[in-house]
């Protein structure tokens, strides 16, 4: 095919190109770090309930995600942890205020600490889930 004949394809039949160097994912990006996290934590929580059939198989249950696997996000606090950005005390705040469904409150004396470690952690978290795309863009100007 030479460069200036038209495509052989109707146009309703080409798939559009990707950009380079920009990864295609499928649905809607998260609003924001909290609800990436609470998703995540409780995509993980329903992997991790599966109870296995047979010795050395386990069932594989998958919960429908928006645009990413949980294993991403759990790639990136992994690479935040080795660079030494975040802690393991991080980690757990966010898995056990993951898994209780909610953020702690600033306005609790019993939570406050948990609070700050919290939104550390979710603002080390946010560059590189926006980066992914995994995160939406969308600043809500």
């Amino acid at each position: 095919m030479m460069y200036n004949e038209p495509s052989p394809l109707p146009l309703r039949e080409r798939r559009p190109t990707p950009e380079p160097g920009r990864p295609q994912r499928r649905g809607q990006p998260f609003r924001d770090v909290e609800a990436c996290i609470f998703w995540t934590i409780k995509a993980l929580a329903a992997t991790a309930a599966d109870q296995p059939i047979l010795p050395g198989t386990r069932a594989r249950t998958r919960m429908a995600s928006p645009i990413c696997a949980p294993a991403e996000v759990v790639k990136c606090l992994d690479t935040l942890y080795r660079r030494r950005r975040i802690d393991l005390h991080h980690v757990r705040i966010l898995r056990i205020w993951g898994h209780r469904g909610r953020a702690p409150n600033p306005d609790q004396a019993t939570e406050r600490g948990d609070w700050r470690v919290w939104r550390e952690a979710l603002e080390r978290l946010e560059w590189p889930l926006r980066s992914l795309g995994i995160i939406s863009c969308d600043f809500g100007d």
